[in-house]
């Protein structure tokens, strides 16, 4: 019934958001005669703001045109390689007419991004993925809005995820002959899930896991985040965030954690800091200060689209995750596509190198969450285990901003190159699955400066 309400709301807001963007684009003519006065900029700032208060935010584009390979612009082509009821793979193809620019792209490595289904749509990473495209080619995880897939495609859990992480990893595998992997927050752990699996069948295995800023252990330096999932019950979740989607979307019908309900609670853990947002894109508006009145609003389109998400998948990440730690304890079964039951064993991993990233001051998964990987990872030799923290950064700049592209990816980069096979060699498939002793995994202090000493020696 809630979200029925919301969506009644939501459309008669909606003609009263038209008018006032038509207000504000009024009062700041500088030809009308109502843009003449005195108070026009600040009426005008007014109406802007209620616009933006009140609007709706649909799924924001990458955008990304161009980016620049050691100086030369290279153009982006957008596509869908598989269309999954629930994702889509969406490949960043790069075409240059320099010769000798594109011997570069062919030989620089493939990367899968595993963005997060989390309430934000992959378009949160555009600058990871812009970042990204600059060394690599890159692919992403397009999650879906639940309410825009029909009851008829079927239920969407917790092991699907993991198996359409695995289906794209085989793709690209298929298609290059190896791959890296990076996953940013909540697909830590279905990805780690994803290849241990793959790994304990004897499959080939990505050559590197970057894992960043992910709930690998939440029982470490919990956050309010893993506090709230943590302190309340399966059925609490279930009786209180769970709606049926209303009959205006393809998905009539379906249970899903609504994505007005989470972007509630995305500003009710800073609402301090979203009013002063706010009051200072209205001052910037009067003042004219066009620059910072745009950042505001490039920030608030990606930050206010959010997606619903499937109950069943939602409520299983709580348990799985948050209440009964199965990964950590080693009790977590995924059913794959043929129905059966697999154990997930990370200690099975043997022939993936692992980076793990952390923010000096993220908020959402708290320190040693994501470094708890290399615990698990034991089959992973010594040398192959890396670990950084970045300083001052916090959730989002541990992926996106300037101390993404100045901090962490350069430490990314070097670690993806320091594991791609070498000219001429070629990466070999696991013949049986094999069950390596447990091993204490020690993290490597300064990866990224020692390959770098290597390769400048």
């Amino acid at each position: 019934m809630l979200y029925q309400i919301y969506e009644t709301q939501r459309s008669l807001m909606e003609p009263f958001a038209d008018f006032a963007q038509a207000a504000s684009k009024l009062y700041s003519n500088p030809l009308s005669p109502l843009g003449q006065s005195q108070i026009s900029q600040r009426i005008s700032a007014t109406y802007d703001l209620i616009y933006r208060l009140g609007k709706d935010y649909e799924k924001p584009a990458f955008g990304i045109q161009s980016v620049p390979v050691d100086g030369v612009d290279v153009a982006i082509h957008e596509r869908v390689e598989i269309d999954k009821p629930f994702c889509e793979l969406r490949r960043f193809k790069r075409f240059s007419d320099d010769a000798s620019t594109l011997n570069k792209l062919k030989d620089q490595p493939v990367v899968l991004i595993v963005a997060p289904l989390s309430g934000h749509y992959a378009t949160l990473l555009r600058d990871t993925v812009k970042t990204m495209l600059t060394g690599h080619k890159v692919y992403i995880t397009d999650w879906k809005n639940a309410r825009l897939v029909p009851l008829s495609d079927g239920e969407f859990h917790l092991d699907d995820y993991v198996n359409y992480v695995q289906e794209f990893i085989r793709h690209l595998q298929a298609s290059y002959g190896h791959c890296h992997v990076m996953s940013v927050c909540q697909p830590t752990v279905p990805v780690l899930a994803a290849v241990s699996l793959m790994a304990s069948r004897g499959e080939q295995t990505p050559l590197s896991m970057t894992m960043m800023g992910g709930p690998i252990d939440a029982t470490r330096s919990p956050t309010a985040v893993n506090n709230l999932a943590m302190n309340k019950s399966f059925n609490w979740f279930e009786n209180n965030v769970i709606y049926r989607v209303p009959s205006n979307f393809p998905g009539a019908g379906r249970r899903v954690y609504p994505g007005f309900l989470q972007h509630t609670g995305f500003v009710a853990m800073n609402p301090d800091r979203h009013l002063k947002s706010h009051y200072d894109y209205f001052k910037d508006l009067i003042k004219g200060d066009n620059s910072s009145a745009e950042s505001h609003r490039q920030f608030y389109d990606e930050y206010n689209a959010v997606l619903d998400m499937d109950a069943d998948y939602y409520l299983e990440t709580i348990q799985t995750v948050f209440q009964e730690f199965k990964l950590v304890k080693g009790t977590w079964d995924v059913r794959n596509p043929q129905g059966e039951l697999e154990r997930v064993r990370p200690q099975d991993i043997t022939r993936s190198a692992l980076l793990t990233v952390e923010g000096e001051l993220d908020d959402i998964s708290g320190s040693g969450q994501t470094e708890a990987a290399h615990n698990l990872c034991t089959g992973i030799v010594r040398r192959q285990h890396h670990h950084l923290e970045a300083k001052g950064a916090g959730h989002y700049g541990i992926f996106s901003g300037r101390r993404w592209r100045e901090v962490v990816y350069p430490h990314v980069r070097a670690f993806i190159l320091e594991h791609e096979p070498k000219a001429g060699k070629t990466v070999k498939a696991v013949a049986k699955p094999k069950r390596v002793a447990a091993k204490k995994a020690t993290v490597a202090a300064k990866p990224a400066r020692k390959t770098a000493a290597r390769r400048k020696a």
